[in-house]
């Protein structure tokens, strides 16, 4: 039985199961060997004060493996008790290295890149194990082709006299926007698209900086062209879903009148409360999509502000286009 003081003893904590192609074309993962624990395990750590668990994942990867990744989708979750520390859970991503050199460290002093099923063998901890499972899965795509974003926070039509187009973020909108920049550069975007109304383009603009690319139009996925023609908005993000030219996915800005319908009719339900109800789309959310219309993987981040049982207090997001 839980208790709520269970609950305030959970110890957050994020990580990463890496994957790399081999020489011979099959999947390797990496294993890291800890010496305080004289353990094989997958790259982890405990968050930091303030940090969304994506953000954990990808610093922790970096501190113990030196790794450059690109983040891929959402992985299992895993809950255990740790002899010496009590509840810990943690979330992983599927992650694809994509470059740096390992070179031990205070924390880990081996690294070895494996096929799955030998990793499987050689790693201690069974709630490892359904982490390499979930990695090894040939069903659904590891990495999204496609990061779906409503346009951050522009006040409220009713109060801005103007053409709707050209309402501007505000104070909260580019907030949200730096926060974006900050954070999606690490699943390695190629190409910026936004639809046709400034705060679209304002919330991409940050992240166009951190990456050092242009932001393209896609007018198909702008609320009005949306809603005079579905079917070609769904064609545009059938086409982007669709690429396989080995590049980072696409990141897209859209808007609330437009997603909920796209996501619907590409096959996403949203069960988070009693029912199935429409996938939500608040400002400055991001959808990572992968796979084909009736069998997406979807993975919804409301926002990346500080996990409810990270410790206290305040903390920047530390991500940097590309890197871990």
């Amino acid at each position: 039985m839980r208790t709520l003081a269970d609950d305030a003893r959970l110890i957050p904590a994020a990580g990463g199961a890496l994957w790399r192609t081999g020489a011979d074309g099959v999947l390797e993962t990496a294993l890291v060997h800890r010496p305080k624990y004289d353990d094989w395990s997958l790259p982890k750590g405990k968050l930091d004060a303030g940090e969304h668990p994506l953000v954990a994942a990808v610093r922790e990867v970096d501190e113990e493996t030196g790794l450059q990744v690109a983040v891929g989708r959402r992985s299992v979750q895993t809950r255990y008790t740790h002899r010496h520390h009590g509840p810990k859970r943690v979330d992983y991503w599927v992650m694809q290295a994509v470059g740096g050199v390992f070179a031990p460290n205070d924390e880990v002093d081996e690294l070895r890149w494996l096929r799955v099923p030998a990793a499987v063998a050689l790693v201690t901890h069974d709630h490892d194990r359904a982490v390499l499972e979930d990695l090894a899965r040939t069903d659904v795509p590891r990495m999204p082709r496609v990061l779906l974003i409503r346009h951050a926070s522009a006040g409220e039509r009713t109060d801005f006299d103007g053409p709707d187009d050209l309402r501007r973020l505000d104070r909260r909108g580019r907030a949200q926007a730096a926060a974006l920049a900050a954070v999606l550069p690490s699943f390695a975007p190629a190409r910026l698209l936004s639809a046709p109304p400034v705060r679209c383009q304002e919330t991409l603009a940050p992240l166009a900086t951190a990456l050092g690319l242009p932001v393209g139009e896609v007018p198909e996925l702008g609320e009005e062209a949306f809603a005079d023609d579905p079917h070609a908005g769904l064609a545009a993000l059938d086409r982007l879903l669709a690429e396989e030219d080995g590049r980072g996915p696409t990141v897209v800005c859209s808007q609330g009148g437009a997603i909920p319908s796209a996501l619907l009719a590409l096959g996403v339900r949203w069960h988070g409360t009693a029912g199935a109800l429409w996938p939500p789309s608040a400002k400055g959310s991001v959808w990572a999509l992968a796979g084909r219309p009736g069998a997406l993987v979807a993975d919804y981040y409301r926002d990346f502000s500080a996990d409810p049982a990270a410790p206290g207090g305040a903390a920047p997001v530390r991500l940097t286009a590309g890197h871990g």
